[in-house]
């Protein structure tokens, strides 16, 4: 993935930044690959699951945000730099990667973003203050942090939405076996979606209420937020299944 220009250890193990001088990334072992980012449109998302992540768009207009994950920061950064209004509360356990998402990623120093850095269990345990979106997508190294598959990680994610609120889940598509969390999610949501990426992702759309909007005026809106995203969402739109 070309130049090493970052190497460190912590507690968790390595972290690296590369560059092929075309993109960016930020990587929890050798061949892997946890962020990319375009450096000549650094708010251009790279991964097919984190441009399904924001199908959410599509079914509401959050204000208020919880991430959980940060990486390299690509997904707050985008949200943070096209809807203004919005509010992003980041949850990354390393502080490792939170000071290269600033250093070497352009993760945005803003009022409207705050990071904490501590493990989503523990925030999940402690936080109040409700959001309309919580975006999870914990991994390591050796793959999915598997707090993401059990049934109280998703009982505590409704809890913290508010009453129309969405929950939206990056796995691989071997966890649709997981019937535990299947069950969970059937149990505190209404409206449950899923998306297959072409990378092989299975990203999860659940909302505590079912969703009555049309499907015209959902194109018509992925065609707009196409124009201010970089890409298109028609494609992830078809791929999208309500369960």
């Amino acid at each position: 993935m070309g130049r090493e220009l970052y190497r460190s250890y912590d507690e968790y193990g390595l972290v690296q930044v590369l560059d092929d001088g075309n993109k960016r990334y930020l990587a929890f072992a050798e061949d892997d690959e946890q962020s990319c980012q375009l450096k000549s449109d650094p708010l251009q998302l790279q991964h097919d699951y984190t441009q399904a992540m924001l199908l959410v768009l599509l079914f509401c207009q959050p204000q208020n945000i919880i991430i959980f994950g940060l990486g390299g920061g690509c997904l707050a950064s985008t949200l943070h730099h096209h809807f203004s209004s919005m509010k992003l509360r980041v949850v990354e356990l390393r502080q490792t990667v939170v000071k290269l998402a600033y250093r070497f990623f352009q993760l945005p120093r803003s009022e409207r973003l705050i990071v904490y850095t501590e493990d989503v269990g523990e925030f999940l345990e402690r936080e109040h203050n409700k959001a309309d979106v919580i975006f999870s997508d914990i991994y390591c190294a050796e793959g999915l942090d598997m707090q993401q598959v059990q049934p109280w990680f998703i009982e505590r994610c409704a809890e913290l939405l508010n009453d129309s609120g969405w929950l939206v889940l990056n796995y691989w598509r071997q966890h649709r076996a997981e019937d535990d969390m299947i069950a969970a999610l059937q149990q505190c949501f209404a409206d449950v979606r899923v998306c297959t990426t072409a990378e092989g992702n299975w990203v999860v759309l659940a909302g505590k209420q079912r969703f009555s909007g049309s499907a015209s005026g959902q194109r018509n809106t992925a065609k707009k937020l196409s124009k201010r995203l970089g890409y298109s969402l028609a494609t992830h739109l078809s791929r999208l299944i309500q369960t």
